[in-house]
């Protein structure tokens, strides 16, 4: 490792510019610059050396700004950004210090210099695998944990469905479903993954909704007495069919709406009178907003962990220059997991 100040080369994927639609691989480029090992003098900010970067639906690209947008994981000829774990060298931040573990938003590079230290919180539990806070115990997880828990409200017995059941969300959604005596139903893109979220993730049942010409028999099918939540990651069609299908003062939480990314014009929801007559409670949510319950979320998780009640599955790809294909493999579902990039195992 260099020393104080001293300045290293540091290896970064950045993006050519804003993108429309999901992101290609030339979309992205390497390259070598240099940093220094230092924060700047009298400056909040913190140094750190990333280990695991998180590949995420959130990063398909935005042709411009959007004012309420976070941040943006695509900007022009600037590396890419999402979320990571990553060993502090240097801090001049109170809340962390030098050999601190941290997650939060950070670069697709091997040093970063983060200047948005609101958005990374310090690891304090290191009895789990640290690339487990890109997803299980990191913004995936908080996603599934405030949707699940504080939109829908769920009791015991009730029937819940969860699209995109696969997903870094959706396979702890149904989990925590599961765990709280829920009958859970997911939809997945594939035989494989349909398989592993019965046998590996507990689920009742599960379909693959590419092989359904009609989902709403297929809902009939898993749900003959209905829908008590929905955890909607997709939107579209599948929210149509689901309206169909809820029960009288069933709960729609909206994380997501992967269907309609991509479409110059977002299909329409014709059964929108389903929420009239069967008193239906739909609200869309982000993360951010919940932050705040993350400690109540760890106490909730990882025992469960520990004791083996929660099963997690990563698809790591190894190196930097592995990460652009990686990206682009999860928005055809060639992911098995949650995918990861190892930048460095410390």
């Amino acid at each position: 490792m260099a020393g104080d100040g001293e300045e290293v080369r540091n290896k970064q994927v950045l993006a050519r510019d804003y993108i429309d639609g999901n992101p290609k691989e030339t979309d992205m480029y390497f390259n070598t610059s240099s940093i220094s090992l230092k924060v700047p003098e009298g400056s909040k900010e913190v140094l750190v050396k990333n280990l695991y970067l998180s590949c995420d639906p959130y990063m398909r690209g935005i042709k411009a700004k959007i004012p309420d947008r976070l941040f943006y994981s695509f900007a022009h000829h600037s590396p890419i950004v999402g979320y990571g774990v990553a060993k502090v060298l240097e801090s001049g931040h109170p809340d962390f210090k030098k050999g601190d573990f941290v997650w939060g938003v950070t670069k697709w590079e091997e040093y970063s210099l983060i200047t948005m230290t609101e958005s990374l919180f310090k690891i304090q539990h290191t009895d789990v695998p640290l690339s487990y806070y890109t997803g299980l115990l990191g913004m995936p997880g908080m996603t599934a944990y405030a949707g699940f828990y504080e939109l829908c409200s769920p009791k015991k017995g009730e029937h819940v469905f969860v699209s995109s059941a696969f997903g870094a969300v959706g396979q702890l959604v149904g989990q925590l479903a599961k765990l709280m005596g829920c009958y859970v139903v997911g939809s997945a893109g594939s035989k494989e993954k349909v398989d592993m979220l019965k046998s590996k993730f507990g689920f009742d049942e599960a379909f693959n909704y590419k092989e359904e010409h009609d989902l709403d028999a297929a809902l009939k099918r898993c749900f003959p007495e209905g829908i008590d939540i929905y955890f909607d990651n997709v939107g579209g069609k599948m929210l149509d069919a689901v309206l169909l299908n809820m029960r009288f003062h069933g709960r729609i939480a909206v994380a997501g709406m992967i269907s309609q990314y991509n479409l110059d014009q977002p299909e329409g929801i014709r059964n929108l009178l389903s929420l009239v007559y069967k008193r239906i409670r739909i609200e869309g949510f982000t993360v951010y907003d919940y932050y705040h319950l993350f400690p109540n979320f760890l106490d909730l998780v990882l025992p469960y962990i520990r004791e083996g009640k929660i099963a997690y599955v990563e698809d790591t790809a190894e190196g930097l220059e592995n990460g652009p294909s990686a990206l682009v493999g999860i928005f055809s579902g060639q992911n098995v997991g949650k995918q990861v990039v190892v930048v460095a195992r410390e």
